[in-house]
């Protein structure tokens, strides 16, 4: 009980830090860098509180849809406070600590931000979202507790993906068929 109170205390301080950090710096200009479009269906892998959430469905559209999966019983409850409050019908939540349920080659892009050094079994993510992309899908990577060549080796070591284009904010791998 007092692990659980304790883990649920960490994740919304981390929430609390996120809100501020998506004051200063809004998650918009990110999202850009990804390529992500009008139509798009996306995974937000590790989505926590939900930070990526309003501007992603904004650039998906109404034919879009957005996956929001965390393992954190929280984060998909503050993700449906957001898409409740913004009314959003383009967004389902996923909790699970690691496999998606979604079909085979369902997805054009995933975003996996912060979330791939906390990670039990990160090959076992980078074969589930290699599944669920469809051919050339795009996996949006950022996670600043790795160096750059750590990362660009360990996402592209099992030939998995390969790195397409590095932006000011985030790395975009695509899916090797």
């Amino acid at each position: 009980m007092t692990d659980t109170l304790e883990h649920g205390f960490h994740f919304r301080l981390m929430a609390l830090m996120y809100r501020f950090r998506d004051i200063y710096a809004p998650r918009k200009p990110v999202l850009k860098e990804t390529g992500i479009s009008e139509g798009f269906h996306v995974l937000d892998y590790g989505c926590g509180p939900g930070s990526y959430i309003g501007p992603l469905a904004e650039r998906v559209g109404p034919s879009g849809m957005i996956y929001a999966l965390d393992m954190h019983p929280l984060a998909i409850q503050m993700v449906e406070r957001i898409v409740g409050k913004r009314k959003l019908t383009n967004v389902k939540t996923i909790q699970s600590a690691g496999e998606t349920g979604l079909p085979d080659q369902s997805l054009d892009g995933a975003l996996l931000y912060d979330a791939f050094h906390d990670l039990d079994h990160p090959e076992d993510v980078l074969k589930e979202l290699h599944r669920v992309l469809k051919p050339g899908g795009l996996l949006s990577f950022s996670d600043h507790h790795l160096r750059e060549q750590e990362f660009v080796f360990l996402l592209t070591k099992e030939g998995l993906f390969r790195l397409a284009k590095k932006g000011r904010k985030t790395h975009s791998f695509q899916k090797v068929d």
